[in-house]
Order: structure tokens, then sequence, then C-alpha cells
């Protein structure tokens, strides 16, 4: 009975005790909380800048700053010149150029230029070198795209007779420059056939069997364009070390092909590109860059080339803008809004 007495009081001095012992707690961490900003860096900071201003903005959440990220600390890279020119080859003389039915007989991609085709390539090779010398630019170089099939390989080999070694930054063999497919062996008879449909059917659209369209070589070819843009936008083609707004890029491949690469690089339409005439055989088309830093066929061409190319004034308009605009820009007021929309006519009558 005695024990069960004292319980009560033993339970309350307990329940005292450890009222006594959380307060002492608070107050040790009060007071800690309480100590001077100075003694609690000194204590628990490492300092590893100058001033302990510096330190603890470092320190500060968000407000880190890393030299080597700090804007003030980089040097911007400026991108790498353009090149002067894009300049676009065809194939010299081949020998189905001259006798039609090597295509029955022979691959496509394994046809060899005749020794005229040798000869016209040559001399592109030489006139493409007096174009770039009259630049007066001492840093110059050529670079080279060019299609797998044998006779646009025998035209860059006879072309490139005109350049030594160190005028050479550099080739590639680009599948997608390749000639537009117009089936295997071919029968004779029944190719004149179809190109006879495909003036019909249209030149753009209409598709070989067991070959491509126009169309199809346009997909390609717009692949082959993204590329070729990425190369000129990070200077694939410079040399270690080397940034000269001198180089020049040469395209050899074939006809179509050409025309389809130009309709792509300006937005031409299919009623544009079938106005289009093919090259001759080791002909130039010359995309120059303009005082924006844009590529115009007018920088070396004049109206009247352009014309016998195929070019109609809508075309042309959009060449001069070409020589003045800068990458990225738009043709806001293209010559093709006009002639596409034909009602605007009517609004200005009102």
């Amino acid at each position: 009975m005695f024990h069960l007495k004292l319980l009560p009081f033993l339970l309350s001095c307990f329940v005292a005790s450890q009222a006594m012992a959380t307060h002492s707690l608070t107050t040790s961490l009060a007071s800690s909380l309480l100590l001077p900003p100075r003694k609690l860096v000194n204590s628990s900071f490492i300092q590893c800048c100058k001033t302990q201003n510096e330190s603890i903005e470092l320190s500060t959440n968000g407000k880190a700053s890393f030299p080597e990220k700090s804007p003030q600390k980089q040097q911007l890279k400026k991108p790498p010149p353009r090149p002067r020119r894009i300049i676009l080859v065809r194939h010299g003389q081949s020998q189905g150029n001259v006798d039609e039915s090597v295509y029955t007989r022979i691959a496509d991609p394994k046809i060899t230029l005749t020794e005229k085709g040798k000869a016209q390539a040559e001399e592109c090779g030489k006139r493409i070198r007096e174009m770039i010398e009259k630049d007066e630019a001492d840093d110059w170089k050529v670079y080279f795209y060019v299609s797998p099939y044998k006779r646009t390989r025998e035209t860059l080999q006879n072309l490139a007779r005109a350049f030594e070694r160190s005028r050479i930054a550099g080739m590639r063999e680009e599948p997608r420059l390749r000639e537009q497919d117009f089936g295997n062996f071919q029968d004779r008879e029944k190719m004149r056939a179809e190109k006879a449909i495909r003036m019909l059917y249209g030149r753009f659209f209409f598709r070989f069997p067991n070959g491509e369209s126009a169309a199809d070589v346009y997909d390609r070819i717009t692949g082959f364009r993204e590329t070729l843009r990425a190369d000129i936008d990070i200077g694939r083609f410079q040399p270690p070390g080397e940034q000269s707004p001198n180089m020049n890029l040469v395209i050899v491949s074939h006809g179509l092909t050409l025309r389809v690469f130009l309709m792509r690089w300006y937005k031409w339409t299919v009623e544009q590109y079938e106005k289009l005439h093919n090259f001759g055989n080791g002909g130039v088309v010359v995309m120059e860059r303009g005082f924006g830093g844009r590529y115009s066929l007018l920088m070396h061409h004049t109206e009247e080339e352009l014309r016998e190319f195929g070019l109609t004034d809508d075309m042309l308009k959009d060449q001069e803008w070409q020589k003045i605009a800068r990458p990225g820009e738009l043709n806001y007021d293209g010559p093709m809004m006009n002639s596409f929309f034909t009602h605007f006519e009517d609004d200005e009558c009102q």
C-alpha cells in the first residue's frame, strides 16, 4: 500500500525531470543559433577565396560562379567564314552521251568518259582556277564533293590537274550526288518509250520502272543539302588551324542532280524546275557569296546566261535579293507572292 501511494509522486518527478532536460536542450540550441555569423562561418566553412565576401557569394545557392563557364571569362568563338563559292560541275562527255546502247550492256555507275570528256574536264579545271585567281587572294583553296559514278570520278581526276596539292583542302565521295536511277541494264527501245511518256506525265514526278523520279532525287538531295550546310556552319572542310574566307567548294555530279540541287537550295517550284535546261558536259554553274553572306547566281553569271539556263523573271528577282540578304533571312516580299496569289491585283483595284 505504501508503494502505491508513492507512485503518483514518482511519476510527477519523472515528468518534471524530462521537462527540465528538454528546456536545457532547447536553451542550448537557441544559444548556438544566436552565435555571430563570423563564428559560424569560421567554424564550419573552408574559405578558399581571397576575401570573405567572395566566399559567402560563392556559397550562396544559385549564384555559384565557375570561371570556365562565365561569359566574362569565355572567349566567344566566331563562326567559320562561309566559302566564297559553291561551284557545280557536270561530268565530261561519257560513253552514254555518245551511244545510248552502252546502257544496255554496261551498268550506269561504270560508264566512263570519252577522250573528249577528259579534255572537257581538264579545261573546266583551268577555267575554275582562272576564276578563283581573279580574287587576288593568296590563301585560296578548293574542296571537292563528287558522285561515286565512274564518269564523275574521272571528271574530278582530270579537273584537279589544274590544282597543286597545296591548293586542294580535301575531297569526299558522296553517294547522294549520284545520277537519277533509270533502272538497271536498260532496254533501249523501252527506255525511249518511257522518256516519251515522261514528257506527257511531267519531268519531275515521272518515275522510271525500277528507278527514280526527279522527285525521288529531290528527297536525297535534301539530305545532302543539310549535310553541306552543316559542313559550312562548322567549317569542316577548313584545314586544321585555318579559317580562310577564300575556300571554294566544287560539286562534281550529273545534269539532273545538279538542277535538282539548285531547285532545293533556292526553293524553286516544280514548274520552275521543269523549265530549266541541262548543263552541257563539263559545264559550270557558280553560286557565289553575296554582300550579305548568302549565295547568288547573279554574283558570277549575267542575267542573259541565267535566262538561257531557264530562269524566269521571278527567279531573277529572287537572285537579286540573294545578293544582299544575310543567312537565315526570309524574303517576305518574294516575287512568288504576286505571281501565285492573283487576287492581290483585285485588292489593289479597290
